[in-house]
Protein backbone atom coordinates (compact mmCIF):
# COMPACT_ATOMS: atom_id res chain seq x y z
CA UNK A 1 0.00 0.00 0.00
CA UNK A 2 1.21 3.13 -0.94
CA UNK A 3 2.20 5.80 1.84
CA UNK A 4 0.25 8.23 0.78
CA UNK A 5 -2.54 6.19 1.56
CA UNK A 6 -1.53 6.53 5.38
CA UNK A 7 -3.16 8.65 7.70
CA UNK A 8 -1.43 11.04 8.57
CA UNK A 9 -0.23 11.64 12.53
CA UNK A 10 -2.66 14.03 13.53
CA UNK A 11 -5.43 12.11 12.26
CA UNK A 12 -4.14 8.90 14.36
CA UNK A 13 -3.74 11.66 17.49
CA UNK A 14 -7.50 12.59 16.98
CA UNK A 15 -8.70 8.83 16.20
CA UNK A 16 -7.60 7.49 19.36
CA UNK A 17 -9.90 6.02 22.16
CA UNK A 18 -10.72 8.68 25.16
CA UNK A 19 -9.02 7.26 28.10
CA UNK A 20 -8.65 8.91 31.74
CA UNK A 21 -5.15 7.83 32.24
CA UNK A 22 -4.20 9.58 29.06
CA UNK A 23 -5.94 12.16 28.02
CA UNK A 24 -8.31 12.40 30.95
CA UNK A 25 -5.07 13.07 33.04
CA UNK A 26 -3.91 16.02 30.64
CA UNK A 27 -7.36 17.48 30.68
CA UNK A 28 -7.40 17.57 34.80
CA UNK A 29 -3.75 19.03 34.40
CA UNK A 30 -5.08 21.92 31.98
CA UNK A 31 -8.41 22.48 33.89
CA UNK A 32 -6.56 22.84 37.01
CA UNK A 33 -4.67 25.55 35.60
CA UNK A 34 -8.13 27.34 34.35
CA UNK A 35 -9.58 26.99 37.00
CA UNK A 36 -6.43 29.48 38.83
CA UNK A 37 -7.43 31.92 36.27
CA UNK A 38 -11.21 31.77 36.83
CA UNK A 39 -9.91 31.95 41.02
CA UNK A 40 -7.97 35.06 40.49
CA UNK A 41 -9.88 37.24 37.92
CA UNK A 42 -13.05 36.57 40.53
CA UNK A 43 -10.67 37.75 43.20
CA UNK A 44 -10.55 41.45 42.05
CA UNK A 45 -14.69 41.61 42.72
CA UNK A 46 -13.80 40.40 46.68
CA UNK A 47 -10.88 42.90 47.10
CA UNK A 48 -11.78 45.95 45.37
CA UNK A 49 -13.84 46.78 48.23
CA UNK A 50 -11.98 45.39 51.34
CA UNK A 51 -9.05 47.47 49.65
CA UNK A 52 -10.47 50.27 49.02
CA UNK A 53 -11.47 50.36 53.01
CA UNK A 54 -7.93 49.90 53.98
CA UNK A 55 -6.54 52.12 51.96
CA UNK A 56 -9.57 54.76 51.70
CA UNK A 57 -9.69 54.72 48.00
CA UNK A 58 -12.48 55.74 46.38
CA UNK A 59 -14.99 53.73 43.75
CA UNK A 60 -12.88 54.50 40.45
CA UNK A 61 -9.67 54.49 41.90
CA UNK A 62 -10.27 50.73 43.58
CA UNK A 63 -11.32 49.52 39.87
CA UNK A 64 -7.85 50.21 39.15
CA UNK A 65 -7.08 46.86 40.77
CA UNK A 66 -9.54 45.04 38.35
CA UNK A 67 -8.07 46.88 35.43
CA UNK A 68 -4.06 46.34 35.60
CA UNK A 69 -5.17 42.75 36.51
CA UNK A 70 -7.39 42.16 33.79
CA UNK A 71 -4.94 44.17 31.24
CA UNK A 72 -2.03 42.15 32.49
CA UNK A 73 -3.91 38.92 31.48
CA UNK A 74 -4.64 40.16 27.93
CA UNK A 75 -1.05 40.97 27.17
CA UNK A 76 0.04 37.54 29.08
CA UNK A 77 -2.86 36.11 26.62
CA UNK A 78 -1.29 37.24 23.80
CA UNK A 79 2.56 36.71 24.58
CA UNK A 80 1.27 33.31 25.79
CA UNK A 81 -0.08 32.41 22.96
CA UNK A 82 2.42 33.14 20.51
CA UNK A 83 5.56 31.98 22.45
CA UNK A 84 3.24 28.45 22.98
CA UNK A 85 2.80 28.38 19.02
CA UNK A 86 6.87 29.14 18.10
CA UNK A 87 8.28 27.75 21.34
CA UNK A 88 5.95 24.82 22.51
CA UNK A 89 3.08 23.98 24.26
CA UNK A 90 4.53 22.10 27.34
CA UNK A 91 7.28 24.90 27.97
CA UNK A 92 4.58 27.48 28.06
CA UNK A 93 2.49 25.29 29.98
CA UNK A 94 4.13 25.05 33.03
CA UNK A 95 6.07 29.16 32.88
CA UNK A 96 2.45 30.91 33.00
CA UNK A 97 1.75 29.37 37.03
CA UNK A 98 5.19 30.14 37.69
CA UNK A 99 5.24 33.54 37.05
CA UNK A 100 1.53 34.17 37.99
CA UNK A 101 2.54 32.56 41.23
CA UNK A 102 5.71 35.00 42.15
CA UNK A 103 4.29 37.84 41.44
CA UNK A 104 1.12 36.99 43.49
CA UNK A 105 3.18 36.59 46.57
CA UNK A 106 5.06 39.91 46.31
CA UNK A 107 1.53 40.90 45.85
CA UNK A 108 0.82 40.20 49.07
CA UNK A 109 3.41 41.90 50.81
CA UNK A 110 2.67 45.06 48.98
CA UNK A 111 2.69 48.39 51.07
CA UNK A 112 0.56 50.37 49.16
CA UNK A 113 -1.50 49.99 46.64
CA UNK A 114 0.49 51.24 43.96
CA UNK A 115 2.99 48.27 44.57
CA UNK A 116 -0.30 46.20 44.68
CA UNK A 117 -1.54 47.30 41.21
CA UNK A 118 1.65 46.63 39.53
CA UNK A 119 2.27 42.91 41.06
CA UNK A 120 -1.16 42.61 39.94
CA UNK A 121 -0.42 43.70 36.75
CA UNK A 122 2.72 41.29 36.65
CA UNK A 123 0.42 38.33 37.84
CA UNK A 124 -2.16 38.86 35.22
CA UNK A 125 0.39 38.60 32.57
CA UNK A 126 1.52 35.15 33.92
CA UNK A 127 -1.79 33.31 34.46
CA UNK A 128 -3.01 35.24 31.02
CA UNK A 129 -1.47 32.83 29.13
CA UNK A 130 -3.24 29.89 31.06
CA UNK A 131 -6.51 29.59 28.80
CA UNK A 132 -5.23 29.98 25.42
CA UNK A 133 -2.26 27.51 25.97
CA UNK A 134 -4.55 24.80 27.75
CA UNK A 135 -7.02 24.85 25.55
CA UNK A 136 -4.54 24.69 22.51
CA UNK A 137 -2.82 21.75 24.62
CA UNK A 138 -5.90 19.93 25.61
CA UNK A 139 -7.62 20.21 22.14
CA UNK A 140 -4.61 18.76 19.94
CA UNK A 141 -4.67 15.64 22.35
CA UNK A 142 -8.43 14.82 22.53
CA UNK A 143 -10.06 12.42 19.91
CA UNK A 144 -11.64 14.62 17.02
CA UNK A 145 -15.32 13.31 17.74
CA UNK A 146 -15.12 14.14 21.47
CA UNK A 147 -13.42 17.58 20.89
CA UNK A 148 -16.08 19.75 21.28
CA UNK A 149 -17.49 18.09 24.21
CA UNK A 150 -14.39 18.23 25.91
CA UNK A 151 -13.29 21.84 25.17
CA UNK A 152 -16.25 22.78 26.45
CA UNK A 153 -16.08 20.68 29.59
CA UNK A 154 -12.88 22.58 30.51
CA UNK A 155 -15.02 25.77 31.41
CA UNK A 156 -16.45 23.63 34.17
CA UNK A 157 -13.50 24.11 35.82
CA UNK A 158 -14.17 28.26 35.84
CA UNK A 159 -17.76 28.17 37.91
CA UNK A 160 -15.38 25.93 40.47
CA UNK A 161 -12.34 28.58 40.50
CA UNK A 162 -14.84 31.40 41.05
CA UNK A 163 -16.63 29.82 43.75
CA UNK A 164 -13.69 29.32 45.47
CA UNK A 165 -12.80 32.08 45.19
CA UNK A 166 -15.32 33.92 47.02
CA UNK A 167 -15.70 31.38 49.20
CA UNK A 168 -12.40 31.70 50.45
CA UNK A 169 -11.86 35.48 50.34
CA UNK A 170 -15.54 35.46 52.96
CA UNK A 171 -13.70 32.51 55.45
CA UNK A 172 -10.52 34.45 55.48
CA UNK A 173 -12.35 37.78 56.39
CA UNK A 174 -14.79 36.21 58.62
CA UNK A 175 -11.82 34.87 60.69
CA UNK A 176 -9.26 36.81 60.52
CA UNK A 177 -10.02 39.85 58.70
CA UNK A 178 -6.57 39.99 56.48
CA UNK A 179 -7.20 40.30 53.05
CA UNK A 180 -3.37 39.44 52.44
CA UNK A 181 -4.09 36.05 53.45
CA UNK A 182 -6.68 35.32 50.37
CA UNK A 183 -3.66 35.38 47.59
CA UNK A 184 -1.48 34.05 49.84
CA UNK A 185 -4.19 30.82 50.37
CA UNK A 186 -4.72 30.64 46.61
CA UNK A 187 -0.80 30.27 45.80
CA UNK A 188 -0.02 26.86 47.85
CA UNK A 189 -2.28 24.84 45.01
CA UNK A 190 -0.95 26.57 42.60
CA UNK A 191 2.40 25.81 43.24
CA UNK A 192 1.55 22.07 43.29
CA UNK A 193 -0.18 22.03 39.92
CA UNK A 194 3.10 24.45 38.33
CA UNK A 195 5.25 20.98 39.25
CA UNK A 196 2.62 18.47 38.26
CA UNK A 197 2.51 20.17 34.81
CA UNK A 198 6.21 19.33 33.69
CA UNK A 199 4.91 15.96 33.05
CA UNK A 200 2.90 16.53 30.68
CA UNK A 201 4.09 15.60 26.76
CA UNK A 202 4.43 17.84 23.96
CA UNK A 203 1.77 18.17 21.41
CA UNK A 204 2.48 16.07 18.92
CA UNK A 205 0.88 18.53 16.76
CA UNK A 206 3.11 21.08 17.53
CA UNK A 207 6.50 19.00 17.03
CA UNK A 208 4.73 17.87 13.95
CA UNK A 209 3.96 21.88 12.63
CA UNK A 210 8.03 22.36 13.60
CA UNK A 211 9.73 19.71 11.72
CA UNK A 212 10.10 17.60 14.63
CA UNK A 213 9.33 14.15 13.50
CA UNK A 214 11.16 12.03 15.32
CA UNK A 215 9.77 13.13 18.59
CA UNK A 216 6.27 13.87 17.17
CA UNK A 217 6.44 9.92 16.39
CA UNK A 218 7.29 9.29 19.67
CA UNK A 219 4.60 11.07 21.41
CA UNK A 220 2.34 9.88 19.36
CA UNK A 221 3.46 5.73 19.30
CA UNK A 222 3.39 6.18 22.94
CA UNK A 223 -0.31 7.75 22.96
CA UNK A 224 -1.53 4.39 20.87
CA UNK A 225 0.56 2.23 23.10
CA UNK A 226 -1.02 3.78 26.24
CA UNK A 227 -4.75 4.08 25.18
CA UNK A 228 -4.69 0.40 23.25
CA UNK A 229 -5.53 1.29 20.28
CA UNK A 230 -4.54 -0.64 16.93
CA UNK A 231 -1.30 -0.25 15.56
CA UNK A 232 -0.80 1.35 11.95
CA UNK A 233 1.52 3.07 9.92
CA UNK A 234 1.09 6.83 9.41
CA UNK A 235 2.83 9.93 7.83
CA UNK A 236 4.16 13.07 9.44
CA UNK A 237 3.06 15.63 7.00
CA UNK A 238 6.11 17.91 5.89
CA UNK A 239 6.20 21.58 7.31
CA UNK A 240 5.29 24.05 4.02
CA UNK A 241 5.75 27.08 6.36
CA UNK A 242 7.57 28.09 9.76
CA UNK A 243 5.20 30.19 12.38
CA UNK A 244 5.85 33.55 12.21
CA UNK A 245 7.72 35.13 15.22
CA UNK A 246 5.26 36.44 18.15
CA UNK A 247 5.56 39.84 17.39
CA UNK A 248 3.95 39.39 14.01
CA UNK A 249 1.37 36.76 14.69
CA UNK A 250 -1.39 39.04 14.75
CA UNK A 251 -0.60 40.02 11.51
CA UNK A 252 -0.43 36.37 10.53
CA UNK A 253 -3.82 35.90 12.31
CA UNK A 254 -5.61 39.01 9.67
CA UNK A 255 -3.93 37.41 6.63
CA UNK A 256 -5.43 33.82 7.12
CA UNK A 257 -8.42 34.81 8.01
CA UNK A 258 -10.21 38.71 8.21
CA UNK A 259 -13.65 37.93 8.39
CA UNK A 260 -12.69 35.06 11.04
CA UNK A 261 -10.18 37.20 13.56
CA UNK A 262 -12.81 39.79 13.59
CA UNK A 263 -15.46 37.95 14.67
CA UNK A 264 -13.25 35.96 16.99
CA UNK A 265 -12.34 39.09 18.71
CA UNK A 266 -15.67 40.96 18.29
CA UNK A 267 -17.57 37.36 20.49
CA UNK A 268 -15.22 37.55 22.95
CA UNK A 269 -14.91 41.33 23.69
CA UNK A 270 -18.94 41.04 24.03
CA UNK A 271 -19.51 38.25 25.56
CA UNK A 272 -17.07 38.21 28.16
CA UNK A 273 -17.45 41.74 29.22
CA UNK A 274 -20.97 41.15 30.05
CA UNK A 275 -19.58 38.22 32.51
CA UNK A 276 -16.42 40.29 34.06
CA UNK A 277 -18.92 42.66 34.94
CA UNK A 278 -20.71 40.74 36.79
CA UNK A 279 -18.08 38.82 38.58
CA UNK A 280 -16.78 42.52 39.41
CA UNK A 281 -19.44 44.61 40.18
CA UNK A 282 -21.74 41.97 41.79
CA UNK A 283 -20.88 42.13 45.51
CA UNK A 284 -20.82 45.63 45.86
CA UNK A 285 -24.01 46.13 44.01
CA UNK A 286 -25.61 43.58 46.14
CA UNK A 287 -24.13 45.13 49.23
CA UNK A 288 -24.57 48.67 48.19
CA UNK A 289 -29.01 46.95 47.90
CA UNK A 290 -28.49 46.68 51.35
CA UNK A 291 -27.10 42.95 51.52
CA UNK A 292 -23.92 42.41 54.19
CA UNK A 293 -20.73 41.84 52.85
CA UNK A 294 -20.77 38.77 53.86
CA UNK A 295 -23.76 37.68 52.49
CA UNK A 296 -23.09 39.36 48.80
CA UNK A 297 -19.69 37.13 48.58
CA UNK A 298 -21.78 34.23 49.58
CA UNK A 299 -24.45 34.90 46.88
CA UNK A 300 -21.93 35.79 44.28
CA UNK A 301 -19.80 32.14 45.29
CA UNK A 302 -22.82 30.27 44.64
CA UNK A 303 -23.51 32.00 41.20
CA UNK A 304 -20.29 31.22 40.45
CA UNK A 305 -20.98 27.23 41.31
CA UNK A 306 -24.42 27.34 39.80
CA UNK A 307 -22.21 27.51 36.39
CA UNK A 308 -21.39 23.98 36.88
CA UNK A 309 -25.04 23.28 35.79
CA UNK A 310 -24.56 25.39 32.39
CA UNK A 311 -21.43 23.84 31.60
CA UNK A 312 -23.03 20.36 31.52
CA UNK A 313 -25.93 22.01 29.28
CA UNK A 314 -23.22 23.29 27.18
CA UNK A 315 -21.79 20.09 27.31
CA UNK A 316 -24.30 17.88 26.55
CA UNK A 317 -25.48 19.80 23.73
CA UNK A 318 -22.34 21.44 21.70
CA UNK A 319 -22.11 18.45 19.57
CA UNK A 320 -26.46 18.21 18.73
CA UNK A 321 -26.97 21.57 18.24
CA UNK A 322 -23.84 22.77 17.07
CA UNK A 323 -21.64 25.88 18.56
CA UNK A 324 -23.07 29.02 16.45
CA UNK A 325 -26.58 28.12 17.79
CA UNK A 326 -25.73 27.33 21.28
CA UNK A 327 -23.98 30.54 21.44
CA UNK A 328 -26.55 32.00 19.79
CA UNK A 329 -29.04 31.61 22.06
CA UNK A 330 -27.16 31.72 25.42
CA UNK A 331 -25.05 34.67 24.88
CA UNK A 332 -27.89 37.53 24.35
CA UNK A 333 -30.28 35.95 27.26
CA UNK A 334 -27.40 35.87 29.67
CA UNK A 335 -27.25 39.55 29.33
CA UNK A 336 -31.19 40.03 29.12
CA UNK A 337 -30.66 37.98 32.83
CA UNK A 338 -28.84 40.59 33.67
CA UNK A 339 -30.43 42.96 33.30
CA UNK A 340 -33.58 41.88 35.25
CA UNK A 341 -31.20 41.50 37.64
CA UNK A 342 -30.92 45.32 37.73
CA UNK A 343 -34.78 45.74 37.84
CA UNK A 344 -35.34 43.65 40.52
CA UNK A 345 -32.45 45.04 43.00
CA UNK A 346 -35.39 46.22 45.60
CA UNK A 347 -36.80 42.77 45.89
CA UNK A 348 -33.87 40.97 47.27
CA UNK A 349 -35.23 37.49 47.05
CA UNK A 350 -36.46 37.57 43.29
CA UNK A 351 -32.53 39.44 42.69
CA UNK A 352 -30.62 36.61 43.95
CA UNK A 353 -32.96 34.14 42.07
CA UNK A 354 -31.92 35.92 38.98
CA UNK A 355 -28.41 36.36 39.63
CA UNK A 356 -28.53 32.38 39.91
CA UNK A 357 -30.51 32.04 37.29
CA UNK A 358 -27.75 34.76 35.43
CA UNK A 359 -24.44 31.91 36.80
CA UNK A 360 -26.14 29.21 34.54
CA UNK A 361 -26.75 30.84 31.27
CA UNK A 362 -23.96 32.27 30.99
CA UNK A 363 -21.88 29.22 31.45
CA UNK A 364 -23.66 27.67 28.64
CA UNK A 365 -22.32 30.36 26.39
CA UNK A 366 -18.50 30.78 27.99
CA UNK A 367 -17.73 27.36 26.82
CA UNK A 368 -19.42 27.37 23.81
CA UNK A 369 -17.47 30.19 23.02
CA UNK A 370 -14.03 29.13 23.81
CA UNK A 371 -14.47 25.67 22.38
CA UNK A 372 -15.72 27.12 18.92
CA UNK A 373 -12.92 30.27 19.01
CA UNK A 374 -10.32 27.23 19.31
CA UNK A 375 -11.49 25.36 16.53
CA UNK A 376 -11.27 28.33 13.72
CA UNK A 377 -7.64 28.54 13.20
CA UNK A 378 -4.95 25.80 12.26
CA UNK A 379 -1.83 24.27 14.58
CA UNK A 380 0.44 26.97 13.78
CA UNK A 381 -1.81 29.71 15.12
CA UNK A 382 -4.44 27.81 17.24
CA UNK A 383 -2.80 29.40 20.23
CA UNK A 384 -1.93 32.79 19.32
CA UNK A 385 -5.46 33.10 17.50
CA UNK A 386 -7.14 31.92 20.57
CA UNK A 387 -4.79 34.32 22.80
CA UNK A 388 -5.52 37.12 21.00
CA UNK A 389 -9.11 37.16 21.24
CA UNK A 390 -8.59 36.30 24.43
CA UNK A 391 -6.34 39.44 24.66
CA UNK A 392 -9.28 41.74 23.08
CA UNK A 393 -11.52 40.54 25.79
CA UNK A 394 -9.09 41.26 28.87
CA UNK A 395 -8.63 44.67 28.01
CA UNK A 396 -12.68 45.24 27.14
CA UNK A 397 -13.01 43.32 30.80
CA UNK A 398 -10.00 45.18 32.25
CA UNK A 399 -11.60 49.17 31.16
CA UNK A 400 -15.59 48.14 30.97
CA UNK A 401 -15.39 48.40 34.67
CA UNK A 402 -13.47 50.73 35.11
CA UNK A 403 -15.63 52.58 32.88
CA UNK A 404 -18.70 51.14 34.48
CA UNK A 405 -17.53 52.40 37.68
CA UNK A 406 -17.51 56.06 36.54
CA UNK A 407 -21.38 55.32 34.55
CA UNK A 408 -22.74 53.84 37.27
CA UNK A 409 -24.34 57.07 38.72
CA UNK A 410 -25.07 58.48 36.10
CA UNK A 411 -26.55 56.53 33.83
CA UNK A 412 -27.80 53.16 36.29
CA UNK A 413 -27.26 49.81 36.09
CA UNK A 414 -30.30 48.86 34.14
CA UNK A 415 -28.95 50.98 30.98
CA UNK A 416 -25.26 49.80 31.37
CA UNK A 417 -26.58 46.39 31.32
CA UNK A 418 -29.06 46.98 28.12
CA UNK A 419 -26.00 48.33 26.44
CA UNK A 420 -23.90 45.63 27.04
CA UNK A 421 -26.34 42.91 25.87
CA UNK A 422 -27.14 45.26 22.77
CA UNK A 423 -23.28 44.68 22.13
CA UNK A 424 -23.50 40.88 22.61
CA UNK A 425 -26.27 40.74 20.22
CA UNK A 426 -24.86 42.57 17.59
CA UNK A 427 -21.77 40.04 17.58
CA UNK A 428 -24.17 37.05 17.11
CA UNK A 429 -25.27 38.77 13.89
CA UNK A 430 -22.28 39.19 13.21
CA UNK A 431 -21.35 35.68 13.65
CA UNK A 432 -23.98 33.96 11.87
CA UNK A 433 -22.78 35.99 9.02
CA UNK A 434 -18.70 35.76 8.33
CA UNK A 435 -18.18 32.36 10.78
CA UNK A 436 -18.37 28.76 9.84
CA UNK A 437 -19.85 26.04 11.69
CA UNK A 438 -16.93 23.61 13.26
CA UNK A 439 -19.06 21.04 14.70
CA UNK A 440 -16.89 17.25 14.40
CA UNK A 441 -14.25 19.34 11.90
CA UNK A 442 -11.25 18.11 11.73
CA UNK A 443 -8.25 20.03 13.26
CA UNK A 444 -5.97 21.07 10.56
Amino acid sequence: MSTTTHPTGTQVVQELPFKWSVQGSIFIIGGLGFMFDAWDVTLNGALIPLVAEEWGLERTTAALLGTSNLVGMALGAFLWGGLADRYGRKKAFSATLLMFSIFTVLGALSPNFGFFVAFRFLAGVGLGGCIPVDYALVGEFTPAKLRGRVLTAMDGWWPVGAALSFFVSGAVIATTDNWRLILVVMILPAMLVYFVRRSVPESPLFLASQGRDAEARAVIDGLVRRTGARQRDYRILAVTEKPTPWWQQVVALWRYSPSLTATSWLLFVTVLLVYYLALTWLPSILAEAGMAQSAALFTTAVMALMGLIGVIIAAVLVERVGRKWLLGISAPLSGVVLVIVARTLDVPSAAIGWVLCFGVIVQIAIPVLYAYVSELYPTELRASGFGWASTMSRLAAGFGPLLFAALWPVLGLTTLFTAATVLVVIAMLVMARFAPETKGRELG
